[in-house]
């Protein structure tokens, strides 16, 4: 007979295994994400694994792991690349380049390794690159001298670009060998780093073969930085010797604006042989947080400089594209929010980048903190994504994900669409399943609170900037004060610094509420607000109108109005751009009510016109 003590360390040891076991079961199934409860798949969902990578916890002699990379050998081995980062998560420290192997699709992988150890310096982003002619792997990454107390490399940051390979399937490395002479031109003295992120060889046309990295660099001069610099890299002899091509440079104004600024660029060969560089935007004047542009002369020139993607949602971040096994299907892993570091989630485009999905009809991963992250097909019929998440920071761990097209869905038909009355005016999406019910004039649409909305495609007219405008509508409710914030209409961007023009219910303070959020650049944005003295819950249309002008923001309810001072600067500058019915632009409030005629003008030109009253399906895609 077993003693007591025995058989209570057994029934411990089960209790633990079980827990291990049923952690382990939340970790591979993708987690719920509130915003867009119609795109998630319940528990057990077969199509979609995930595991934690890399971890500090997890392995000795590291604070953290940050900015992953992964790409799939001639011989069909992984290999995931990190920045093992020794004292802290700073960006500029004591930072080697490490990597895991996995010769299974990526179901197991074998231990840590140092590829390129810093000693005390920065060597980091990872562009790891396959010659499929040899089989030799290549890793581009950049050094700079480390620091010691968690601060970021002061500008002008010397930064050089270096080169290993490795000739046995990842299991070993050659020295750095620096590039500079001839990747960095003098006068790209400020900052230079390429990738981070798998590097691309053409597969088609006159320079099939051809190895292409992308890189970014800032000029210094005169004690600022002068401007910024996106640029494709490009090697036809196996990565010997290399070539700077195609350059797009934005210059920066005495005051510290610019334009763009392209910066962390994954690439992607298109089916013409064109070379997509995707791009993350970061801070420019332009709209949106990611911006493109096209190379079709395997990566020598640019066919235009970079265009900016006001409507594709993500916060300033990189991240990855990929095509979807030999389909017409092409892949972007980045989080959804367009304010902050969260919502892992994975969209398509079926026109080669030129368009990409909109939140809702892409696949969340997580509704973690995520950040950097990149894709590998993985095998025949898993993709792989290798990224950064944590519950309480983005920074927590690397996990890496697989997944299949089934798991990603068959492309949606198009959404219902609802008129949209202003001159050159393409239709409005109607998103959830709004229905159509009485209206104060006609007919109106009522929203069911939970994933209901009206959405405007990105048009050029729609962004108000400086101008004065007003707003109109009719709204219809009921919601308590437990039903949180009730959009009814946002224009913009979200958060606290990005532009944006927003009319808000909030029955748990009693009242409407109106604000603006500008940018007078390069001052940091202000907001003016204003608030009636009633939440107009009771169930009855009630007209409200939203007036900028004057230096005064206005918010009239059923004729009685309250106002306050305003705010300089634009109220679209710098920041994804979206026009929400319904919803707050990152999809983390819906209202619950009708709405109809609501209407935007600026002096007498309609920027939009949407009367609400009928609802069709388009024919077709």
């Amino acid at each position: 007979m077993r003693s007591t003590r025995s058989a209570l360390r057994d029934r411990a040891a089960l209790r633990a295994g079980l827990l291990l076991a049923l952690c382990a079961s939340l970790l591979a199934v993708p987690e719920r994400a509130g915003a867009q409860p119609g795109r998630d798949r319940a528990a057990g969902d077969t199509g979609f694994t995930q595991q934690v990578l890399f971890k500090a916890a997890h392995e000795t002699g590291y604070s953290c792991f940050r900015i992953p990379a992964v790409v799939r050998t001639a011989k069909g081995t992984l290999l995931a690349f990190a920045e093992g980062r020794v004292r802290d998560c700073g960006d500029a420290g004591d930072i080697d380049v490490v990597v895991k192997r996995s010769v299974d699709g990526g179901r197991t992988w074998g231990p840590l390794r140092v590829v390129s150890r810093g000693d005390g310096d920065t060597h980091g982003n990872p562009v790891p690159v396959v010659d499929h002619r040899t089989g030799r792997i290549l890793l581009a990454q950049t050094f700079n001298a480390g620091r010691t107390d968690g601060k970021s490399c002061e500008s002008p940051c010397d930064r050089t670009p270096h080169l290993q390979y490795s000739d046995d399937d990842g299991n070993s490395w050659s020295p750095p060998r620096d590039l500079t002479a001839q990747l960095r031109p003098d006068d790209w003295n400020s900052w230079y780093a390429t990738g981070p992120g798998h590097g691309l060889q053409l597969r088609h046309g006159r320079h099939a073969g051809r190895l292409v990295l992308g890189v970014n660099a800032e000029t210094w001069q005169d004690g600022r930085n002068t401007g910024n610099h996106a640029a494709l890299v490009y090697s036809d002899d196996g990565g010997d010797n290399w070539r700077r091509g195609a350059t797009d440079s934005h210059p920066y104004a005495a005051g510290g604006t610019f334009r763009q600024k392209p910066q962390e660029l994954t690439l992607h060969e298109r089916r013409d042989g064109a070379v997509l560089a995707s791009a993350r935007e970061t801070e420019g004047t332009d709209l949106g947080h990611r911006t493109t542009a096209v190379s079709s002369d395997g990566g020598a020139s640019f066919e235009a400089p970079f265009r900016a993607l006001p409507g594709l949602y993500t916060p300033q971040v990189q991240g990855s594209v990929l095509r979807l096994g030999g389909s017409g299907r092409l892949l972007l892993s980045a989080p959804a929010d367009p304010d902050r570091r969260r919502t892992m989630s994975v969209r398509s485009s079926y026109d080669e980048g030129a368009t990409w999905e909109s939140v809702d009809r892409g696949r969340t991963v997580t509704a973690d903190w995520s950040g950097y992250s990149d894709l590998v097909q993985a095998s025949a019929d898993e993709v792989g994504l290798l990224y950064e998440g944590g519950a309480a920071d983005a920074r927590d761990e690397i996990r890496f994900a697989r997944f299949t097209e089934g798991w990603l869905g068959p492309r949606r038909g198009p959404d219902p669409v609802t008129p949209d009355g202003a001159p050159g005016a393409g239709d409005a999406s109607v998103l959830g399943g709004p229905v159509q019910v009485s209206g104060r004039h006609g007919r109106a649409l009522e929203f069911d609170g939970r994933d209901d909305a009206v959405r405007l495609p990105f048009h050029r007219r729609l962004p108000l900037g400086e101008r004065d405008f007003s707003a109109r509508l009719w709204f219809r409710y009921t919601a308590d004060a437990d039903s949180g914030e009730q959009p009814l209409l946002w224009m913009g961007g979200v958060g606290t610094a990005q532009p944006q023009v927003r009319l808000v219910a909030d029955p748990a303070a009693g009242r409407i509420t109106a604000a603006v959020t500008a940018r007078q650049l390069p001052a940091p944005a202000a907001t003016a607000e204003v608030a009636t003295a009633g939440a107009y819950n009771d169930g009855r249309w009630h007209r409200a109108e939203l007036r900028r002008g004057g230096g005064q923001l206005r918010l009239t309810v059923d004729g009685e109005s309250v106002s306050a001072p305003d705010v300089p600067g634009s109220v679209s500058v710098g920041s994804p751009f979206g026009v929400h019915l319904g919803q707050k632009v990152d999809s983390r409030a819906h209202f619950t009510g009708a709405l109809d005629e609501v209407q935007v003008r600026t002096g007498n030109r309609s920027v939009l016109n949407l009367p609400l009253d009928s609802v069709r399906t388009p024919q077709g895609r």
